[in-house]
């Protein structure tokens, strides 16, 4: 492909069978996209293309949306995955790292996403449990502290990252017979970015991202920076916003799981 490095699901692809055969791909994936996307745009195509094993990674999005709800995100993830496997697929999972941390956002601003992407990640476990999925553990520090797994928006992986995530999933796969082929290389096919590159990114397509989190995220983000903020003040610190979300994750989980 004229030099470009290929995803994790690609590499994944290639080296899922034995000599001598082969696999059909399809990438649904789109940058920036929500649980609501996957459920209602992506699901539908993907069930049409009858997968054996279909991958559902998503959540960070949400969790950067001032319209996040993680009981809605629960019911678009447990239609998807509900659907996926009654269609005989296996399901591949994984559980995400904080944005608020891999962006290095100070702690007002920083708690409050990490608060969601906990919330994402339980209910993410909860449903790879029940639907019995490859699961691959992305929120682990080993993942999360080593930049060079990372690209320079900090909140995707670079080509190695994406690599490793291959092999990860290639690892657990093989150890359910379902992985024939040789794992992927780890080191990467092109030199990592180098800081002008980082730069150049940052200076062009990391404006426009930022700007355009800004008009959705930002204002409630300070909102809810300034809550963090005054519950400290007054020496109530955390708890009473830990408890909060717990409390809408526990409803989350018991309309999800209950059904």
């Amino acid at each position: 492909m004229d030099g470009a490095w290929r995803g994790w699901a690609r590499l994944l692809a290639a080296g899922l069978p034995a000599d001598g055969w082969e696999t059909t791909f399809l990438n649904l994936a789109v940058s920036g996209a929500l649980s609501a996307d996957v459920a209602e745009r992506q699901a539908p195509r993907a069930l049409a293309f009858e997968p054996h094993l279909a991958s559902v990674v998503v959540g960070v999005n949400d969790t950067l949306r001032r319209t996040f709800d993680i009981a809605l995100l629960a019911r678009h993830l447990d239609r998807v995955c509900a659907d996926l496997d009654a269609a005989g697929a296996v399901l591949l999972t994984a559980c995400l790292p904080d944005p608020g941390r891999m962006l290095g956002l100070p702690p007002p601003l920083a708690r409050p996403l990490a608060r969601r992407q906990r919330s994402v990640n339980a209910v993410v476990h909860a449903l790879s449990a029940r639907y019995r999925a490859v699961h691959l553990h992305l929120a682990d520090a080993a993942w999360t502290e080593n930049r060079a797994l990372w690209s320079a928006d900090r909140l995707h992986p670079g080509e190695r990252g994406h690599r490793a995530v291959a092999e990860g999933f290639h690892r657990l796969l093989a150890e359910r017979g379902l992985a024939h082929g040789a794992p992927p290389a780890r080191e990467p096919a092109q030199p990592p970015p180098g800081r002008a590159e980082a730069a150049l990114w940052l200076a062009t397509a990391g404006t426009g991202w930022l700007l355009r989190r800004s008009r959705d995220l930002l204002p409630q983000l300070l909102l809810l920076a300034g809550a963090e903020l005054r519950h400290w003040a007054d020496g109530s610190g955390p708890a009473p916003l830990d408890a909060r979300a717990d409390d809408a994750l526990a409803a989350a989980l018991a309309a999800t799981m209950g059904r």
